[in-house]
């Protein structure tokens, strides 16, 4: 697969994963820096993994590495993690890695409102866990990986992938339930509160 192809179609999906980590702003710059890796490497990829394993990898140890600069914890990142949920052009929002415009969106400012709150609550509470949990609940969760390619990607075996997932859930379930109260609004659709 030629580098150009590569980019065009795992790009925007980059670029949604690494604001889960490390906010849009971030994320943006970050992506360069794991493409720049990718192109430079790509001549050696051995095919032992799928190529989306193996570029979410490089992602993956990208943004671990920019977590653990000084001058990020410091602060000094421009965006806040979960920034890949933000609103884009003309009041839509990112869905599918795309920007839907608020003309293709069938619900009520009041169920935008409460889903976008909903929404920014739950991902704060995913930013609070530890990192090891994160991310695999991001990789299996978000970027919809099997367990095993989180496994190859995190390079820990399968059942640590599976312990995690299991403590990542139950601890964000523990979280949520302490921090929000939850229920179904006039049209059945999950709805939350913060306590």
């Amino acid at each position: 697969m030629e580098f150009e192809a590569i980019y065009v179609r795992y790009h925007p999906k980059i670029v949604r994963y690494l604001a889960r980590f490390v906010g849009w702003h971030e994320a943006e710059d970050l992506s360069q820096e794991v493409f720049v890796k990718v192109g430079r490497s790509l001549a050696s990829f051995r095919g032992e993994s799928r190529i989306s394993t193996w570029i979410y990898r490089i992602a993956m140890n990208a943004a671990l590495d920019r977590l653990r600069k000084p001058s990020f914890q410091a602060g000094g990142a421009e965006g806040t993690p979960g920034g890949a949920d933000r609103e884009c052009e003309n009041g839509g929002t990112w869905r599918d890695d795309r920007c839907s415009g608020s003309e293709e969106n069938s619900f009520s400012v009041e169920r935008q409102f409460l889903r976008k709150e909903m929404n920014a609550c739950i991902r704060n509470r995913i930013e609070n866990l530890p990192e090891p949990y994160r991310s695999v609940l991001v990789l299996s969760e978000l970027a919809e990986f099997a367990n095993g390619e989180i496994a190859e990607m995190t390079g820990v075996s399968l059942n640590t992938v599976k312990i995690r997932l299991h403590r990542a859930r139950a601890r964000l379930k523990n979280d949520l339930e302490g921090h929000c109260t939850f229920y179904h609004d006039e049209t059945n659709e999950l709805a939350c509160d913060r306590k």
